[in-house]
């Protein structure tokens, strides 16, 4: 999971295999220092990113590093959200019909929810309620069988999926 985080961005497997060894020195070394251990993998990416940027700063001194890895997160943001979206479909039609039939207009069909309204012949608040209980099924699925990390402005930038 972490040498594959690593290798799409170093693209070195051999450099990967050592930042994967640094990673889980420091993860084991400071382990007492995590407060909730709920958060464990997100405290490991953590350490993993900033392992990732000390060595672009050390084995890549002539190349700028912000540059580096702005190309790389805009690459990898744009497939995985491509990507992503594949897994979607699949799971939403495993969501119960009513759900799946609301989201399906609202997010593939492109209606607005007052129209899913009086196609189901629902109120508009109904019709919300629906949509909204439908997208929380639908993220609860998708974490179920996926790790999804996000970037500051909460966009997807990497994810691993098991079972989609």
């Amino acid at each position: 999971m972490l040498y594959r985080f690593i290798l799409k961005r170093v693209n070195e497997p051999a450099m990967a295999e050592d930042i994967v060894q640094d990673v889980l020195i420091k993860v084991y070394a400071h382990l007492n220092t995590l407060n909730d251990r709920g958060k464990i993998l997100s405290w490991m990416y953590r350490i993993t990113r900033n392992a990732i940027a000390d060595h672009y700063r050390k084995y890549k001194p002539t190349e700028d590093f912000d540059k580096i890895m702005v190309i790389n997160e805009t690459h990898t943001e744009e497939n995985a959200e491509k990507d992503l979206a594949k897994c979607l479909l699949p799971l939403v039609n495993k969501l119960p019909s009513n759900y799946q039939q609301a989201i399906k207009m609202t997010e593939f069909d492109g209606l607005t929810q007052k129209e899913v309204a009086q196609k189901q012949g629902l109120s508009l608040s109904g019709a919300k309620s629906r949509v909204q209980r439908g997208r929380k099924l639908l993220k609860e699925r998708l974490m179920e069988c996926c790790r999804i990390e996000f970037d500051r402005q909460g966009k997807v930038c990497n994810y691993e999926c098991e079972n989609c």
